[in-house]
């Protein structure tokens, strides 16, 4: 051992003795963790190797946090990103590593490792040997090393992705299976056992027949208070079946699924590398998916089923999209798209468009947590009143001597935004210079002695803190500083006072230009509708302003009779008909709530609306009678009612506009007519003389 060490101990010095040495253990899968234990010995058996070469051991640190983690990234792997660290603050004298690939199989990372080492002097050893960063030949082969590693990945890669490909273009590839669908003992795709699943499943595909949308699924779900089923993908509890309440986004995925339409599906969705350097999945267009196989495997929907899903979800998405915050200037009335935000939840509010008949009318609508939970909406705002109110508060303050007071504002803002950043900079600086400090003495401690090696770490470790702490609130400041004005935007304010007005209120300039014209002077406008509509309107200068409107009428309000007229008819039903009413309101000039002339059958109706006696109940007040109660009353038909009222023996009021009389009671001394003919002599009977008649008579 010794005649083996002694080429590779000449590269050992005391500096580097001086030093900890960090033995870094790693196997790519927990699969090789548990099984493959003689690569496990054989890493840890590197401590013998740095013990020989003059380490103690109580100062070889074992870094194993990453077993089972790849070594394709360095992102997600804590423990290389504690090595790298120790090593870039001079902590190691040695890292030792099984080989290359067990400290990284990525170029990148493994280049970068080794310039933290040649600058910080340390050595690397591997199963084979002893190397210097520093030393070019060492170097050299360190790189092909990485090099033939990251290659072996990516051989290891391409030969078990292309036996995927194979049997994913045959449609035999064994796949995770999303809830409702599992292997059976033959491998074949079937049905999950379970009725409650497949009752669930087929639930969501009925209700999305019956409501239209993936959001009216979730309020039907809430409604009935069901619960949909998940299957946990990792963890100790990987495959367990939990039933939790349904979301917007599990719904979608079930709906674009085409498994649950029997159709075997490889190459949705592509991973890709994002700027974060973590890969993410990203869905792919129908023509670049790998394979597709309609009618592979037993299904809940049928294929056409399934692309008429799509085709509605698309509709959907065009008609009532997420929000797609401030967004290009569009040709919508609604004048400020994309520049709302709730007052009560701080959300992005949404624009909706409402048919009238004076055309598109926008609403503002905070629908984001109802959309995703199936809740109801936070809140709605009439559009074209906070639009309206909007537009006169930029043509009242966009005047030059608004322009020149604000822009010395926005002077005096941008000196002190200064003065504070300058603050904030010397604050940094200070905590720099404190790390600087901490840092010298603890390096220039001696190591041996602990206790106060100790201390001296802390204290850096405390100071670090400090410095990042200030930093993230410099960097922070600088970032929110949106009053500060630069000459361009400070000439095209001042040119745009002169020109605002009639530019805003010439009819020819596009809803579009408006638009534009609000973004350039307004950063966003909160809303909030309560008792009335409150705007808090902030400025591009920094200034703010709130505005207070009252809540527009809704329609059924603006249709509504006027207190007048309600008024009038309930004081003309006192005496007279609903026609007779109809015609005198006429005449002085009054209308219905919609605007129409009024009529007698538009007169009952508001009666009716508003619980108002009628003409012929208050007669009956006053203690008269109708046509029947007369007539039981006097013994007498309904006929000779009449022929008495036109004789004069009866009188009355006209009831309604059929010409129907409510009649006075009679006086108790009435003189009822003879019935019948009047009195008179009787004829003679036939074959008697006129003498001998009247002597009878005599």
């Amino acid at each position: 051992m010794n005649d083996q060490l002694f080429g590779p101990a000449a590269k050992v010095t005391a500096a580097h003795l001086a030093r900890d040495a960090y033995l870094y253990v790693r196997q790519s899968s927990l699969k090789q963790v548990l099984n493959n234990t003689e690569s496990t010995v054989r890493q840890y058996g590197l401590k013998e190797r740095a013990v020989a070469l003059g380490w103690p051991a109580d100062r070889i640190h074992v870094i194993d946090t990453d077993q089972g983690q790849s070594g394709a990234s360095a992102a997600d792997r804590e423990g290389f990103q504690k090595l790298v660290t120790e090593v870039g603050m001079g902590h190691a004298g040695i890292v030792l590593g099984l080989e290359v690939s067990r400290l990284a199989r990525n170029s990148a990372d493994w280049h970068r490792l080794l310039e933290i080492c040649a600058m910080s002097g340390m050595l690397i050893l591997d199963e084979d040997g002893l190397y210097d960063p520093c030393d070019f030949m060492d170097r050299l082969l360190l790189g092909l090393k990485g090099t033939m590693s990251e290659a072996e990945l990516h051989l290891l890669k391409a030969r078990l992705r292309g036996g995927q490909l194979s049997k994913a273009r045959r449609g035999e590839l064994i796949q995770p299976l999303p809830i409702g669908l599992v292997y059976d003992g033959a491998g074949k795709v079937v049905l999950d056992p379970d009725a409650a699943i497949q009752q669930a499943i087929r639930t969501v595909f009925t209700l999305f027949d019956t409501t239209g949308s993936a959001v009216g699924v979730v309020k039907e779900f809430n409604l009935q208070s069901l619960l949909l089923p998940r299957r946990i993908q990792s963890g100790p509890d990987k495959g367990k079946v939990v039933w939790t309440a349904i979301a917007h986004s599990r719904v979608l995925q079930i709906l674009h699924n085409p498994r649950y339409a029997g159709a075997f599906v490889y190459g949705r969705h592509q991973h890709k590398i994002g700027v974060s350097g973590k890969s993410g999945p990203a869905l792919q267009p129908r023509e670049q998916w790998i394979a597709l196989f309609p009618d592979a495997h037993v299904g809940y929907i049928s294929f056409d089923k399934y692309e008429a899903n799509q085709a509605r979800l698309a509709s959907n998405a065009t008609a009532y999209g997420k929000d797609r915050r401030h967004g290009p200037a569009r040709e919508g009335p609604a004048l400020l798209q994309g520049m709302t935000m709730c007052g009560r939840c701080g959300r992005r509010m949404t624009v909706r468009y409402h048919q009238r008949k004076h055309g598109l009318e926008p609403e503002y609508v905070c629908q984001a947590k109802g959309i995703e939970y199936g809740s109801p909406v936070c809140q709605r705002v009439h559009g074209a009143v906070v639009d309206h109110a909007v537009g006169r508060l930029l043509i009242m303050a966009l005047t030059p001597h608004a322009i020149t007071a604000a822009l010395a504002v926005a002077d005096e803002l941008a000196a002190r935004a200064d003065e504070a950043e300058q603050l904030r900079a010397a604050a940094v600086e200070r905590a720099q210079y404190q790390t600087d400090l901490a840092r010298r003495r603890y390096l220039a401690v001696d190591p041996d002695n602990r206790l106060v090696a100790g201390s001296l770490e802390a204290d850096w470790n405390a100071a670090l803190r400090e410095l990042a702490t200030a930093r993230d609130t410099y960097e922070s400041a600088r970032n929110d500083g949106h009053g500060v004005l630069d000459d361009a935007q400070r000439a095209r304010i001042t040119a745009l006072a002169g020109d605002f007005p009639t530019l805003w209120n010439d009819p020819d300039t596009p809803m579009r230009e408006r638009k534009r014209l609000v973004r350039l002077l307004v950063t966003d406008v909160t809303l909030v509708r309560a008792d009335q509509i409150t705007a808090h309107v902030r400025l591009t200068g920094g200034q703010e302003h709130t505005l207070a409107m009252p809540v527009p009428l809704a329609s059924w309000q603006i249709r509504q009779t006027p207190p007048d007229v309600v008024a009038a008819i309930d004081e003309l039903l006192d005496d007279h008909t609903y026609g007779q009413i109809a015609a005198i309101l006429t005449e002085r000039g009054h209308v219905s709530g919609t605007g129409q002339p009024l009529k007698a059958t538009i007169v009952r109706r508001i009666r009716d609306r508003y619980g108002l006696r009628s003409h012929p109940q208050r007669l009956a007040d006053q203690g008269m009678l109708s046509l029947r109660e007369i007539a039981r009353r006097l013994g007498i038909g309904l006929g000779t009612v009449q022929i008495w009222r036109n004789n004069g023996l009866l009188t009355g009021r006209v009831a309604n506009d059929k010409g129907e009389y409510f009649y006075f009671p009679p006086p108790p001394d009435l003189e009822r007519p003879r019935i019948g003919r009047p009195p008179g002599p009787r004829p003679a009977p036939a074959g008697t003389t006129t003498e001998s008649a009247q002597g009878g008579a005599v």
